[in-house]
């Protein structure tokens, strides 16, 4: 008779003990959950962060190589705001007056032409980009020389190329490059790809959109370019310095 008595005292017990077993199962469990979801958002963070970092690698070796080939004295800068509103279109880089940016220097990124400095503080530079409705740059199609002025437009990655004759040899997907006429961009400066022709018989010109070669809109790193003196510079210079102080 003590047995079913002691059994009938025991039996709550037993259940609220494992109850409460299963409770404080449950909170592991709820609390190792909510430490790996944190562990997880901690991982994945460091993964873009990576993910970001080898893309900026990948921009800089670019930017390096680029740098190289363009033969001109460059130095590189890094895009510190980017305004691309249709009113205006331009950049603020972290060089200055104090690293020799001069107004009108022209500026690349690694895939090809992206503005030009309009104004220099010590150490920062505010530049014109092209897409900008006021920038203009004298260029050719390196298919055929065929000579040219491109001009920003409305869009923010869009420019035209003015004065081309309705029947001049221009087809989608030619190579724009600069010309170098007016000494203020290098020769052969990649410009843009043409993206439409467009021909109206009653127009004296040609309507030639252009797609621009450089990261116009999402532009980070640049540089800023120095040209080559061109030959009558450097003979110049030399007369003056070989000259014997009178």
């Amino acid at each position: 008779m003590i047995f079913p008595l002691q059994y009938a005292v025991n039996t709550p017990i037993s259940a609220i003990g494992a109850l409460s077993k299963r409770v404080q199962s449950h909170q592991e469990l709820v609390a190792n959950n909510e430490r790996l979801r944190e562990q997880n958002r901690v991982l994945l963070s460091r993964t873009q962060k990576y993910a970001a970092l080898l893309h900026e690698n990948v921009r800089l070796r670019k930017l390096l190589e680029s740098s190289t080939e363009f033969g001109e004295t460059v130095v590189g800068a890094d895009v510190l705001a980017i305004e691309t509103s249709p009113s205006a279109r331009q950049i603020v880089i972290d060089k200055g007056s104090r690293h020799g940016a001069y107004v009108g220097q022209p500026i690349v990124d690694a895939y090809g032409v992206l503005g030009q400095i309009i104004q220099t503080g010590p150490f920062t530079s505010t530049a014109l980009l092209i897409t900008d409705i006021e920038h203009a740059a004298p260029v050719q199609i390196n298919r055929t020389g065929l000579r040219a002025i491109s001009v920003g437009t409305n869009g923010i990655d869009e420019l035209q190329l003015s004065f081309i004759p309705t029947n001049a040899d221009v087809k989608v997907g030619d190579l724009v490059v600069t010309s170098g006429l007016g000494g203020r961009f290098p020769a052969g400066y990649p410009v843009g790809e043409v993206t439409a022709v467009e021909i109206d018989h009653g127009e004296p010109f040609a309507r030639i959109v252009v797609t621009p070669s450089a990261e116009v809109s999402r532009a980070r790193e640049v540089l800023l370019v120095w040209p080559e003196p061109k030959d009558e510079e450097i003979e110049q210079v030399s007369a003056m310095t070989s000259d014997p102080v009178q």
